[in-house]
Parts: structure tokens; C-alpha cells; sequence
């Protein structure tokens, strides 16, 4: 297969791959790029591969940085873009299930295509976009289906991930995993726990956004290899709900977050924050299903939001929340929500028209938590449309709260 029309940045890679083709040295796109083109989906990256070692890439180019060079890897820098070029390699030795003891660098694309974790990831594509296929990758993609290179279970105790990585690209390609790749994920499912939980995370988080995520759920449960995901244990009914569900593809890694926890059933902000936490999230995203989960619970009970539930949730975990209620059949028209958030008086703590030094330069209060709590019910007084947003008038009912806390 020759490529004729090649996206624009393997076009402007070329040159680093001629540089060094013409000093007698072989390179390749190689990956995912590769795949994706193929595909005719977008190109997200451009990665080389060559049969020159790494002093010998360095040579070749002004301007270099040495990004992984204990693995074989040069960052190649060309007008302003940088491109990670990779000696053809082998690896043994895999203790950790994670990272090779040992990589040896060597002139064959054979021998460094053999390593990589699919057929479909397994290609190479010269300059001209003659595509390099030594294991059957096109046969493969065209049939859509996600087979390991060579011996399925030698990949997988190789890196651990890559399970994972077989279930996302069910979801993302919407391929089916051939039979023997997937027993060797369940023969081998308890190697995930070798994982570290932030590689499995950004695994799993891609297979919920992608466009079947119900294929790449259902290989999870076939599999068992949930079973060793944080928290997911018991969570097969849960999963079994995601793939139960209408066709669905969700915008965002905080919707997708809000939509398990729902479902999981969990019956607090507390156990929000642990799951979240065990998986390793940041506290923002944390902060954001928290707020959004108490929305989703309120559209379930009423179907509609008080003033001071939309000021708490905030306009992004607002629309993240009626996303995920909509899904489940008990969302509000968007429209209405932001405008109901519109019109609040005050979008933020900060508008609050007063401050704690304003109670103070008014003796109405001292330093510590009863300041605080003056401010928080004024603030809850403007948002509910008790009081308007003007100082005079928050003065005048923060005098009655502080005489009524002196009594």
C-alpha cells in the first residue's frame, strides 16, 4: 500500500527522514500515526523510527535533545517543531511487567516491529507513504480487529498496560479483540496490578470517551480485568449498566467521572473523594464530580435546581451534571439551566458586595469562624434573592445576624 495524500505533518517530517536516509541509514513513520492515517482519522502524533543509533541521529542534526536516549530516543528539533526519533531495538527481561532490564539497539525494522504490542501499531511507513506491513497490521485494520503481535501473552508480561491498552482501542476503534489476544488478557489480568494507577487511568479514562465505549466495557467484563482496576472489584453490575445504556459518548473526563460514580451507587461527597483519590485524580477534577454528582442528585429527586444549587455547583459542573442526567433520562434542556444560572444575582464569593474587613471596620464581628459564617449567610441571603447585592443593605441584615448571635 502507497499513501498518496499524506497529512501535513508526516509531509513536514520528510526532510528528517531523507537527512537521514541519505546518510545511508534507514527511517520510518512508525505507530500511531501511521494507523491513524490509514484510517483517515486525525494525526495527533509523528514518531521516526531508524536503524541509525543515537550518536549517529545526533550527528546528522544541529539541534537535538536527548529525551530518552538510555531507550534509544532523540528529540530532532526542526523549525520549531520537535520530532522523537527511535533506534530500531530490542527487549528482555521484563521483571517489573512494566519496563525492559535491557534494550539493544540494532539495525533491523524487523526486529524492533516484532516488540510493539498490536498488529495495527506494528506499521511503517516509508517517505513516499509505502506502508511497511510484516505482520498482517492492514489485514487486520481492515477487518477491524485488535490482534498482539506474535505471542499474545509474551506482549502482555512484556508491559502489563497493554491490556488495557487492548480494551481502550475496542472502544476507540470499535474493533473486536481476536480470541486469543483476549484469553491471554484474562489468563494474565492480575498483571494490571503492576500498573502504576496513573497509566491505567488515562487507559481507562480514553476507553469511556471513545467512540463505542460499550465494546471496550464489554471485553473489560469478558476479560475480568476489571477485577483489578481501584475500587472496581465488585463493580460488575455497574459496568454492565455503562453497556446497558443508550448509545453514548460523553465530552469530558469530568462527565465520565460523574457518570460512574452515579451508577456505582456511592451515597456521599466522602465516597466520591475516596474513589477519586484511589484512582489518582487531581483535586480539581475531585472538587468538580463532587459538586456535580449533588446537582445530578437533585435533578433526580425534583427534576429542577434551587438558586443556591446551581451557585454551589458553578456553570461547568452544572452542565456536566445535567449532561450526565440527560443520558439517564432525567435531565432539563440546557438552555434553561444556563439561563437560570445567568440570572442569579452572583455567579461568585467574590461579588459578594462586602467583605470580612467591611464587618470589621463596623464592629460587627472579630476574626474566626463567626466572621465566616456571617459572610456565608449573607452570601446565601443575595444568591436566593433575600437581600440585594448592595453593601448598605448587606450591612444592615449583618448587623441583625451579629445581634442575633450576641443575644
Amino acid at each position: 500500500m502507497i499513501l498518496t495524500q499524506l497529512p501535513t505533518a508526516f509531509q513536514q517530517a520528510r526532510p528528517i527522514i531523507e537527512t537521514i536516509e541519505a546518510a545511508g541509514y534507514e527511517a520510518y513513520f512508525v505507530g500511531g500515526g501511521v494507523r491513524d492515517t490509514i484510517l483517515g482519522k486525525p494525526l495527533h502524533d509523528v514518531d521516526i523510527a531508524t536503524s541509525a543509533f543515537p550518536a549517529e541521529v545526533k550527528g546528522l542534526f544541529k539541534r537535538t535533545v536527548d529525551t530518552g536516549i538510555e531507550h534509544g530516543t532523540v528529540m530532532i528539533l526542526d523549525h520549531g517543531t520537535g520530532y522523537e526519533t527511535t533506534t530500531f531495538r530490542t527487549e528482555s527481561g521484563y521483571q517489573d511487567y512494566r519496563r525492559p532490564d535491557k534494550v539493544t539497539f540494532v539495525r533491523s525494522l524487523k526486529e524492533d516491529l516484532k516488540r510493539r504490542d498490536f498488529t495495527i501499531n506494528a506499521l511503517a511507513m516509508r517517505a513516499n507513504g509505502e506502508v511497511i506491513d510484516l505482520f498482517d497490521g492492514l489485514a487486520d485494520l481492515k477487518a477491524g480487529v485488535l490482534r498482539a503481535v506474535g505471542v499474545a501473552e509474551d506482549r502482555f508480561h512484556e508491559d502489563a498496560l497493554r491490556m488495557m491498552r487492548a480494551v481502550r482501542f475496542a472502544s476507540q476503534l470499535d474493533f473486536t479483540i481476536e480470541p486469543q489476544t483476549q484469553q491471554a488478557i484474562t489468563d494474565n489480568a492480575a498483571l494490571l496490578t503492576k500498573i502504576a494507577v496513573e497509566r491505567t487511568r488515562v487507559e481507562w479514562e480514553k476507553l469511556l470517551m471513545g467512540q463505542q465505549p460499550q465494546r471496550g466495557l464489554q471485553a473489560l467484563l469478558d476479560t475480568k480485568l476489571y477485577r483489578y482496576m481501584p475500587q472496581m472489584a465488585d463493580q460488575q453490575a455497574m459496568l454492565q449498566r455503562l453497556i446497558d445504556l443508550p448509545a453514548w459518548q460523553l465530552p469530558t473526563i469530568e462527565s465520565t467521572w460523574t457518570l460512574l460514580a452515579w451508577l456505582m451507587d456511592l451515597p456521599d461527597q466522602a465516597a466520591i473523594r475516596h474513589l477519586l483519590k484511589a484512582w489518582k485524580t487531581s483535586n480539581d477534577l475531585i472538587d468538580h464530580v463532587s459538586a456535580a454528582w449533588l446537582v445530578v442528585s437533585a435533578l433526580k429527586q425534583r427534576g429542577q435546581l434551587t438558586p443556591s444549587e446551581l451557585f454551589s455547583a458553578g456553570a461547568a459542573a452544572m452542565k456536566t451534571a445535567n449532561t450526565v442526567a440527560n443520558l439517564l433520562g432525567f435531565g432539563q434542556p440546557q438552555a434553561e439551566l444556563t439561563a437560570a444560572y445567568a440570572a442569579l444575582p452572583i455567579q461568585d464569593k467574590h461579588e459578594l458586595a462586602i467583605n470580612g474587613g467591611d464587618l470589621l471596620r463596623q464592629q460587627l464581628t472579630t476574626p474566626g469562624p463567626q466572621m465566616g459564617q456571617i459572610l456565608a449567610q449573607l452570601l446565601h441571603a443575595v444568591v436566593i434573592g433575600q437581600v440585594k447585592n448592595e453593601s448598605a443593605d448587606l450591612l444592615d441584615l449583618a448587623r441583625m445576624i451579629a445581634d442575633t448571635k450576641n443575644d
